[in-house]
Formats: structure tokens, sequence, C-alpha cells
């Protein structure tokens, strides 16, 4: 574990004690990274221990290097804890995935507003804060790896689960304005967005679907995200059941509004018609569309 790619670096997992997050705290080990296992001990066995001390065991037991951390993502000052305990124990920080999350399926009009902010104070507000801390620690460093996990929920929105798509949808804009802002210091953040087996969804689903969804299979794609050689930025990728896609935002064709006051609904149906038949633009940053729309010459 100690003579891998990753050899040297420092690594922080939040959510890493279950699913997706204690597979990609066993990657990054077995490619040599020290890694920080995030988890809240919500569960602990006869002994005490709970799941971040379980994983750690898994890892040190192997040859690797790794320490349990106890935060909670809600937690306002969970983040500046879980990179606190990568420096003070490793002094360095250079991978941060930010995996923390809950989700709770319910009809938006039928859920309670603290059950919605409960998965944005974890899910979206947990992932920032982490960020803010690793940012802190990575630009005066001149290197940093963040992955920010989300979901394709953020990218299409799910139906029963309006607050989870909210959170990683939040996360997916966040992550590429974080992208656009650390890349001169050397920061490159990327999103990943999984399909895997987690707690909300280990019991659902035929056994030849879960055999697809098993969380080792995406791991691979999060230690090549975490590489040094790793140029990717501001990336959303889309992977699961040894598949990947890349994903995006993209707006498509101009067509100019007819002079007037007025707009009917048969005429937007039809200019957006109009703008679906051009060819689809992707954009880094919100200022570049602008221009993009703004251009007389656009079509």
């Amino acid at each position: 574990m100690r003579d891998g790619p990753l050899a040297g670096r420092a690594a922080v997992v939040s959510g890493g004690g279950r699913g997706l997050g204690r597979s990609f705290c066993l990657a990054l080990a077995r490619q040599g990274a020290k890694v920080v296992v995030s988890n809240r001990n919500r569960v602990t066995d006869a002994d005490g221990r709970g799941p971040a001390d379980h994983v750690v065991s898994e890892i040190t037991a192997a040859g690797g290097e790794a320490v349990a951390d106890y935060s909670d993502a809600a937690d306002p000052a969970g983040g500046e804890a879980i990179v606190a305990a990568a420096v003070e124990r490793w002094g360095r920080l250079d991978i941060c995935v930010a995996n923390a999350a809950i989700g709770t399926a319910g009809m938006f009009h039928k859920q309670p507003a603290a059950q919605f902010g409960e998965v944005l104070e974890i899910n979206l507000h947990g992932g920032v804060r982490l960020a803010r801390a690793a940012m802190a620690v990575m630009r005066p460093a001149g290197f940093g790896r963040i992955i920010l996990v989300a979901s394709t929920g953020g990218l299409h929105g799910d139906l029963g689960l309006s607050a989870y798509a909210a959170s990683k949808g939040g996360l997916l804009a966040f992550g590429r304005s974080l992208a656009a802002e650390g890349a001169g210091r050397g920061v490159l953040t990327n999103m990943l967005l999984p399909y895997a087996l987690t707690q909300m969804t280990a019991d659902g689903g035929p056994a030849t679907v879960r055999a697809l969804m098993e969380p080792d299979l995406v791991a691979p794609v999060l230690t090549a995200l975490a590489s040094p050689e790793c140029r990717l930025n501001g990336e959303y990728i889309v992977t699961g059941g040894g598949r990947l896609r890349r994903a995006s935002a993209v707006e498509w064709g101009t067509v100019l509004l007819p002079n007037g006051p007025g707009l009917s609904p048969d005429q937007l149906h039809a200019l957006l018609a109009e703008s679906g038949r051009g060819e689809p633009r992707e954009f880094r940053v919100a200022v570049d569309a602008f221009h993009d729309l703004m251009d007389p010459g656009a079509s």
C-alpha cells in the first residue's frame, strides 16, 4: 500500500465508513495514500467502534496508514475538523473527497421543511464546508484534488427526491465554480456522479442490477481523479457498473424573440423547438454563456 502511485499523499473522505465512502477509502489506501476516514458514529459495535474505525482497521491490517474522524457533516465546524485531522497527523492535504450524504424520499408537498433542510445541510453545506477547509490548505501548497460526489439526480432532477436532487445539483454548480477558481493554483475540482449501492439503494432493484452497482466499480474513476497526473477540471463524470459517461450542462441554438411586447405560448413553443435544433454549447462558467448569447453573430 505504501508504494503505490499516491504514495506520500494525504486524503480525507467524508462519509467514509460505508458503501461508496468505504470503497473510496480502501482504493485510495491501496494506491498508497494516507487516509482520514470520516464518518459520524451513529451506530457502534459492542466495543464502541463505529464504521470509520472498522475501515481504518482494514487499511492498517493491509499495511496502509489511516486515522478515523467522527465529525458530523451537519456540524458547521465539521469540515475544518476533518481537514485538521490530516494536517495534524501528516502535515499536508492533497486529496479531498466530499462524499457524506443522506436522502429521504417523499413528495415535496408532503415533506416537512425541517427534513428538506437537513438533507441540504449535510449534502450541500457539508460538502461546501469541507471544500472550503481543504482549499485553505491546498491553495498555498499549490496542489490539490477535490472530488465532489454528486448525482444524476442533481443533473436531471428526480421524482420523490427533491431535497436530494437540490443538494446534489447545488454541488454540481458549486464544483464548476470551484474548478474555475482553483485551477490557477493547481487545485483541480471534478464531480463524480456514481450509480452504486448505498444505504438508500441497498434494498432496491433486482439482483442483476444490484450486481452492476457495486461501489468497487466506481472507485477506479475516483482514484484516477485523485492522481497528480490527472489534468481534468470541472468535469461531470457519470459512472457505474463498469461504464462511464461524460456529462455537462448545455445551451442550444440562439433564436431571436419577435418584436413587440407580447409572446404567446405557441410562439414560445416554436422558438424553443427552433433553439433545440441548434448545436448544443458547453460553457465552463456563466459569464461565457452570457457573452455567447449576446454575440450578434450567435445562432
